[in-house]
């Protein structure tokens, strides 16, 4: 089986093909222009300096291209990066396709679907239950491909889905030693809370936002949609009330994008294991790509901080 970026170490050589992922401009010390270009395949991503970058080489190196690039891997600060020799873009006769480059979630489209299924079927009350169903047949084609977000978390094929998957196998753990917990709205909440992002969201290839998402945002798309969705179904009660109101805080603070902050127990629940699943997600990508015995590169959306990896033997 062919080597992909994720499985090169430091010293090695690299001939073969990647998706530029996105393109950062700078300029150098020197004066002179450069390119920082995050590539990835289906294994993982790495980054580069594309150093004296003409006005050329920024029209053709663009995000979505697949390139071919030559170059050696090395030791940046703790952080593997690719050190360009060449590069060039792919041709039509090379036979290689963008969707051969996504990186995509470690548990396959089937299986997270199956275990969306399984717990919306442990669900016992009828209207969350028919609530979540609509929306799952409404969406079954793009939720189960999109990413969760364009950069930091699950931000790859399927990760929307497996970030609700992940968040409903934590839950149904915390249901076990917190048994007064509501089940239902738990799972309600956390299938139905990064809904919105596939509107919010462009797709899986080089992600941006739309301008529905940058303008509206996911938590008050989803809202709407609730909102909608109880009427067509002829669903009144509180439980839709509740469900809006665990989209609208499920973010936790106003200053991290909540209208309102958790109010009910199964909402503050949810902003946690939403927190943790993020974090945990953003902290294994950025230690995979970092060496034993140094620190990752600083994570904004962690506080900026740097995190060391240990070198004890069974570290991952």
């Amino acid at each position: 089986m062919k080597k992909g970026i994720k499985q090169f170490a430091v010293g090695e050589s690299f001939d073969d093909f990647l998706l530029i992922k996105e393109v950062r401009s700078g300029t150098a010390s020197n004066g002179k222009p450069f390119l920082t270009l995050f590539f990835v395949d289906a294994t993982g991503e790495i980054d580069a300096k594309l150093w004296d970058a003409s006005k050329e080489d920024e029209a053709t190196f663009i995000n979505g291209k697949v390139v071919k690039v030559a170059g050696d891997i090395i030791d940046y600060r703790g952080t593997l990066q690719l050190r360009i020799k060449s590069i060039r873009p792919a041709q039509v006769t090379d036979g290689v396709r963008v969707s051969d480059f996504l990186e995509k979630s470690p548990i396959d489209k089937e299986e997270l679907q199956e275990y969306m299924m399984e717990a919306i079927f442990e669900m016992e009350n009828p209207n969350l239950q028919r609530i979540v169903r609509a929306f799952i047949k409404k969406y079954q084609e793009d939720l189960f491909i999109y990413p969760a977000a364009s950069k930091n978390h699950h931000a790859y094929m399927s990760g929307l889905a497996y970030h609700i998957v992940t968040m409903l196998k934590t839950a149904k753990s915390l249901c076990f030693i917190y048994p007064e917990l509501n089940k239902d709205l738990l799972y309600a909440g956390i299938i139905l809370h990064d809904i919105g992002k596939i509107h919010e969201l462009s797709g899986v290839v080089s992600t941006t936002y739309t301008t529905e998402g940058t303008l509206l945002g996911h938590i008050s798309l989803m809202v709407t949609e609730i909102d909608e969705m109880a009427k067509e179904l002829k669903i009144e009660g509180e439980e839709v009330t509740l469900l809006q109101h665990i989209i609208l805080s499920h973010h936790g603070k106003g200053e991290w994008g909540s209208p309102k902050p958790p109010l009910i127990r199964e909402a503050e629940m949810i902003h946690f294991i939403d927190l943790i699943d993020a974090k945990m997600n953003m902290l294994n990508k950025a230690l995979d790509k970092t060496s034993p015995g140094q620190f990752t590169e600083r994570l904004f959306a962690m506080d900026n901080r740097s995190f060391y990896k240990p070198m004890i033997e069974g570290y991952k």
